[in-house]
């Protein structure tokens, strides 16, 4: 046998080697030729043609910086062709998130993080799109026209939301994933993670994005969804690829798939005792309860089938007093909240933002668990919860007595009615309400009933006829306020501002972004200066009258200020902006400088 065929073989396995330390090594995020290499390895009949298709619909997302009657800036402007790409700025037309940076985790309104919450799941806020055809995915391209870089996890579901049925199962698969990682530079790129094959067709894709890298706000154009009408056959080289780097994969899989114990019952009589405990037995019975402290709560399901001793520890209630089920929205269901029903009598932090849409929690699943885990609730927070309705809230308000902070961001699609039963929680300290379609009557009603609130959020809701009125009865009845936040309120006034300037003296974050009704000439903004001298964040974003005196007033009377917002305006001189810093080095001021 000729020795030259052993030598290919030998540079045929060191070839393959290569290609699978480039991929574990190379940065799934980069800009590279992934689509090629996921095509060429791919057995396709021309039958079997690739389907290439822009999203049809945007049928859910977590916040935006656009108006909720309005295209600019809004998360809709994700459907269809691009608008901008490949140019470059800031364009109207493109899905603008809300926020990006650290300083939104550093006014006074940021909510302390729960304890437990994997260090791998670091999603601020999603985006849900919908496109014409279900395929099997070879390539999901994301057109970033600035500041890119925030896109860190994409997932493809099985449900198809045009079906008139749900399956009997809906799957949530992890295409690709990343952690957040600085990009530098701003222009627009084509992004194109190299993203992993499933075994079911879609056509719903979730972006999950992080922001806290960026130096200004990220924005989207349009998604592109490359794949197969039938399920590509994989050439055996490339299954053996796969399978090899199985081991070091998508990170944050390891904590999904352990929650798929949460769906089942184990028996602590399967599960052995005796002195075959380790040192366990020795320890102090609130050491071991510290140490187990530090796990995730997969990792609580996993050893809590190990053995009686740690069976004991795992369920004791003590371990759930603050229980972040956010992470794993994708699983979380009926089954997983009445497997932890048991363990959650003592809860007081309770997180289940973006959980149970789509079927995954009942109204009556939901129901029973509070009424098992609600009488030490504290905090809950319910932020993209679609599952909720009416008999959710008035089971909040009968089954919490003790709720101090309630979180329904982005409850869209909760009716007006429902929030009436909020004005039953009399010691809420916090409440967000942010893009609700929260009424005016319910309103009022809820401010005249919980006097003892310290924070309230009231962006983007669209219902309120008359912000003037609501303003009123805030600065007449929530003495203690120290965070507002009226993003795109429509139709406030100089009146209002007057009501809130002189009777919640303690604010100390105000959020006036986009309110157009509000005029510099009358003197609003130079009150709220002189009469709210604890303010460390005030928002004035676009509002095109503010000038210099605003400026020198803020200086002059608000010492504390660190966050101030004025971008978009025209009227203020360079120099006026410059003296504020000099002032107070440590100001964080959002200015476009304009010539």
């Amino acid at each position: 046998m000729s020795p030259v065929f052993p030598m290919l073989t030998v540079l045929t396995m060191f070839y393959y080697i290569c290609l699978r330390r480039r991929a574990r090594t190379a940065t799934r995020g980069e800009v590279m030729n992934s689509h090629r290499t996921i095509e060429s390895n791919s057995r396709t009949s021309p039958l079997n043609a690739e389907v290439i298709q822009y999203a049809k619909e945007v049928v859910d997302f977590s916040s935006h910086y656009g108006s909720e009657n309005s295209m600019s800036y809004t998360m809709w402007n994700l459907a269809g062709v691009p608008n901008v790409f490949p140019s470059s700025g800031d364009f109207t037309q493109t899905a603008v998130f809300r926020t990006y940076g650290t300083w939104w985790d550093q006014c006074p309104s940021a909510s302390l993080p729960f304890k437990r919450t994997p260090p791998n799941f670091q999603s601020q806020d999603y985006v849900e799109l919908t496109f014409e055809q279900q395929v099997y995915p070879t390539a999901v391209h994301v057109l970033e026209t600035y500041h890119p870089g925030a896109v860190i996890r994409i997932l493809a579901c099985s449900a198809n939301p045009y079906s008139p049925s749900l399956p009997a199962e809906v799957r949530w698969e992890i295409l690709w994933s990343e952690r957040p990682t600085k990009v530098n530079g701003s222009q627009a790129r084509q992004f194109k993670p190299c993203i992993k094959q499933i075994n079911f067709p879609t056509n719903l894709i979730r972006l999950e994005v992080n922001s806290s890298l960026l130096d200004y706000y990220t924005e989207l154009d349009a998604v592109v969804l490359h794949g197969m009408k039938d399920k590509p056959v994989l050439s055996l080289q490339t299954s053996l690829i796969d399978m090899n780097d199985l081991e070091d994969d998508d990170y944050e899989e390891k904590d999904d798939c352990g929650m798929d114990n949460l769906n089942k019952k184990f028996s602590s009589a399967t599960l052995r005792e005796g002195p075959n405990n380790g040192y366990f037995d020795k320890l102090p019975y609130e050491l071991i309860q510290l140490i187990l402290n530090h796990l995730t709560l997969p990792d609580l399901c996993r050893l809590a089938q190990t053995c009686k001793l740690l069976n004991q520890h795992c369920c004791d209630p003590l371990q759930y007093i603050q229980l972040n089920l956010q992470p794993y929205w994708a699983k979380l269901n009926d089954t997983s909240l009445e497997f932890l029903q048991a363990r959650c009598s003592l809860v007081q932090w309770l997180n289940l933002s973006w959980t149970g849409n789509r079927g995954f929690i009942s109204v009556s699943g939901f129901g029973r668990f509070l009424k098992v885990c609600g009488s030490e609730l504290v905090r809950l927070e319910l932020s993209c919860s679609h599952f909720l309705n009416e008999t959710c809230l008035e089971v909040i308000s009968e089954m919490c007595p003790n709720l101090q902070e309630l979180n329904l961001s982005s409850c869209d699609r909760l009716p007006p009615q429902a929030f009436n039963h909020i004005a039953k929680l009399c010691g809420l300290k916090r409440l967000v309400l942010y893009r609700t379609k929260v009424e005016q009557t319910a309103l009022l009603s809820i401010l005249n009933f919980c006097s003892e609130l310290q924070h309230l959020s009231l962006g983007s809701c669209v219902m309120i006829e008359d912000y003037d009125v609501i303003a009123s009865m805030i600065g007449a009845k929530c003495k203690k306020l120290r965070t507002l936040d009226l993003w795109r309120c429509k139709n406030i006034t100089e009146n209002g501002i007057a009501e809130l300037a002189s009777g919640c003296q303690l604010l100390e974050e105000l959020d006036l972004g986009w309110c157009p009704t509000l005029q510099s000439s009358t003197g609003c903004f130079a009150r709220l200066a002189r009469q709210l001298p604890n303010l460390q964040k005030l928002f004035l974003t676009a509002n095109r009258s503010v000038c210099d005196t605003d400026i020198e007033e803020l200086a002059g009377n608000c010492t504390r200020l660190q966050q101030l917002d004025i971008l978009g305006t025209r009227m203020i001189d360079n120099r006026a902006v410059l003296e504020l810093n000099a002032s107070f080095p440590k100001v964080f001021i959002k200015k476009s400088f304009t010539q």
